[in-house]
Formats: C-alpha cells, sequence, structure tokens
C-alpha cells in the first residue's frame, strides 16, 4: 500500500498510466456469408436515399472497430469438484468455463451492423433448421486495450467466435435525440491472452484477409 499520494503518482507513471475504459480496439473479418452486402433490397434503398457508396458493399473490419461503442475482456471459471482428504474437503480443479462476450454497435442509416450480424446469424442455421459447418460461420475475433497513443497494451483472441444471441432493438417515439445500438453476444472455442505485438499481428492479419 502506497504510503502518499507522491508514492501511488510514481508508481501509476513508472507503469506508463491508468489504462482507460474508453481505449480499446475490436476487429474481426466477418465470415465470408455475411462480409459482403450485396442485398438488392438495401442497395436501392441506399440508391434512392442518396447514401450508395461502393465502399460499403464491403464490411471492413476498420468500419467495425470504429462502431463499436463497448465490449469486454473475457472472463474465465476454474470449476472444481470437492475432494475428501484426512477427513477434510479440499476443492480439485478439472477445467475451465470461458464467459460469453457483448459487443455493442452503434448504428448507421444504412444499418450495416445489423445487416452484418443478421446475415451471419442466417449463415449459422437458415430459416429451414439447416445447421451449417462450424468452419464456415467462425472467425477469429480481437479485443485490444489500448494506452493514450492508441497502442495496444495487451489483448485476447477469441478462437472461432461466432454470434449466439442478438438483442431486440426498441424503437421509441418519445427518444428525439437517442442514437440506435445493437448489442450481440459472441460464444467462442477459447480465448488466448496475447501481448502487445502478437496483438498488433492478429489486427493486421484480420485486415488483410478481409482485404485479400
Amino acid at each position: 500500500m502506497a504510503n502518499t499520494v507522491e508514492d501511488m503518482k510514481a508508481i501509476i507513471s513508472k507503469k506508463g498510466g491508468l489504462a482507460k475504459t474508453n481505449r480499446f480496439n475490436v476487429i474481426f473479418t466477418p465470415p465470408s456469408a455475411s462480409l459482403l452486402n450485396l442485398d438488392p433490397q438495401a442497395i436501392i434503398g441506399s440508391l434512392i436515399g442518396g447514401r450508395f457508396n461502393v465502399k460499403n458493399l464491403i464490411n471492413d473490419p476498420r468500419d467495425i472497430s470504429l462502431l463499436c461503442e463497448s465490449a469486454q475482456l473475457p472472463g474465465r471459471q476454474i470449476t472444481t469438484h470437492d475432494y475428501m482428504a484426512h477427513k477434510q474437503s479440499v476443492k480439485i480443479p478439472y477445467t475451465f468455463i470461458n464467459e460469453d462476450v457483448s459487443l455493442t454497435f452503434l448504428l448507421t442509416n444504412d444499418y450495416s451492423m445489423k445487416v452484418l450480424f443478421d446475415d451471419w446469424m442466417g449463415s449459422i442455421i437458415d430459416q429451414n433448421y439447416r445447421l451449417s459447418y462450424k468452419k464456415e460461420f467462425t472467425t477469429d475475433v480481437i479485443i485490444q486495450q489500448l494506452d493514450h497513443d492508441d497502442v495496444p497494451v495487451y489483448g485476447v483472441k477469441l478462437e472461432n467466435a461466432f454470434p449466439t444471441s442478438l438483442q431486440a432493438i426498441e424503437l421509441n417515439n418519445t427518444s428525439d435525440n437517442s442514437v440506435q445500438k445493437v448489442t450481440v453476444q459472441l460464444s467462442y472455442d477459447n480465448w488466448v491472452p496475447e501481448g502487445p505485438l502478437s496483438s498488433t499481428g492478429s489486427a493486421i492479419r484480420a485486415v488483410i484477409d478481409a482485404i485479400i
């Protein structure tokens, strides 16, 4: 425990300052089924509304990152069972459980993020209840904590992530200045921590995958 305020300031300064909750980055390349925005109705609607831009035909990971309002670094729980040893019960670990991750995105007037996750979930199981192969609808998701210079200081990779829940979007006649948002819950096989260099490399690969 620091004895004085100056001691605390010295510790924080030595470690590069305090991490800020609003300095983060989320980046991933959607599976091929939701990577392209080729819905004819959406394209015609954007043409009529004067919003059409050919760049919007691809869900750019950089756009996804900027529109992400909130994210979570996942938690992990070690599960145990009780073992009786020398008349005393002790806990023995045997596996772990990863927590699902929720992401919230700002919605633009083309509803691009809502359409992305609609298409993504539709590629998992369609309206006729046909289930796709897992490799066809999963992707790695990188979540980074950034410092004040936007340099990653810590990151996690969600391996083989896919959406399992898409929350309802409220329409309210009394909310004149509210911004629409969509929240999605992701499940995944496992998460692995990444240092600054490996996390930066993962993010770059995600962008390159989208371009190629």
